[in-house]
């Protein structure tokens, strides 16, 4: 099933398009990913992701707080 986005298009008075509005939803989504694509360019950070990734063992969200005074 195909989504339907709701974009926005804004035109100069010519009525050239120069700009365009997305919901926030699609553009956090967009944002993420080039974050990610940006970290995966260096291999350090991509490996430490991969790393990250792979690891089954850490602290709760409670246990940290903890540590952390808060």
């Amino acid at each position: 099933m195909t989504q339907v986005i709701d974009l926005q298009f804004v035109s100069d008075a010519d009525g050239n398009p120069v700009s365009v509005i997305v919901p926030i939803e699609l553009w956090r989504e967009v944002e993420s990913e080039r974050e990610t694509a940006y970290l995966l360019n260096s291999e350090a950070m991509k490996q430490r992701l991969l790393q990250a990734k792979a690891r089954t063992e850490g602290l709760t969200i409670e246990e940290t707080l903890a540590k952390l005074g808060i």
